[in-house]
C-alpha cells in the first residue's frame, strides 16, 4: 500500500481557497457523494455543513489558520487549527470521500498536532464531535483522543450548520494532551 504521507504538501488556506474547500468539506459529510466515504452525517444531519462566509472566517481569524492538503496539486483534506491559550481548537476536518481509509486522516492530524504544539507549544488539542458518532469518535479514541462526557448543545434551527434529521445531536468535547 502506498504511503498515505507521500506526495503531500500542506499549506495555509487563502481566499481563493473558499470554494474548493467548502465542496471539499460538503462532500465528507453531506449528501450522497458523502457516502462514498465513512464520515458522512447524511443519515443524521441534512443540508449544508458549511458555507463560503463560515470557511473564510476561519481563514480570516487572528488566532488560527485552516490548513490545507494538497496531493499533485488537488486538494485532497483540510482540517482549522485554532490558538485558545493552553490548547488548541482542532475543527473542520474533512478528507476526501475517495481517499478516506487509507491513511491520510492519520497524516492531517498528526501534522496538525505537530503544528499546533510546535507553533503554540501549546499541550492539549481539543476538538468537539457529535455524540452520537461513535464510529468517528471511536477513530480519535484510537489516535489518543478522550471522551470528556461534557457536552454542548448543537444548534438547532440554525440551517447554517444543517438540518438535524433527530433530536438528540449534541457536541461532546474530545482532549489529548500534546506532549
Amino acid at each position: 500500500m502506498e504511503n498515505a504521507a507521500t506526495g503531500l504538501t500542506f499549506r495555509d488556506a487563502t481566499g481563493a481557497d473558499v470554494d474548493v474547500l467548502v465542496a471539499l468539506v460538503e462532500s465528507a459529510y453531506r449528501g450522497d457523494d458523502s457516502r462514498v466515504g465513512w464520515t458522512t452525517e447524511a443519515d443524521i444531519l441534512e443540508g449544508q455543513r458549511t458555507d463560503p462566509e463560515g470557511v473564510l472566517e476561519v481563514i480570516k481569524a487572528p488566532d488560527g489558520k485552516l490548513l490545507v492538503v494538497e496531493r499533485d496539486a488537488a486538494v485532497v483534506a483540510c482540517c482549522q487549527l485554532e490558538h485558545r491559550g493552553d490548547h488548541a481548537y482542532f475543527g473542520m476536518f474533512a478528507v476526501s470521500p475517495a481517499l478516506q481509509g487509507g491513511g491520510l486522516g492519520k497524516v492531517v492530524i498528526a501534522e496538525a498536532e505537530r503544528q499546533a504544539r510546535e507553533d503554540w507549544g501549546v499541550t492539549e488539542m481539543r476538538m468537539t464531535v457529535i455524540s452520537v458518532r461513535d464510529d468517528l469518535i471511536a477513530w480519535y479514541e484510537r489516535r489518543g483522543y478522550r471522551r470528556t462526557g461534557r457536552m454542548t448543545p448543537f444548534p438547532y434551527g440554525e440551517e447554517r450548520f444543517g438540518i438535524p434529521q433527530r433530536d438528540d445531536l449534541q457536541f461532546e468535547l474530545l482532549v489529548k494532551p500534546l506532549v
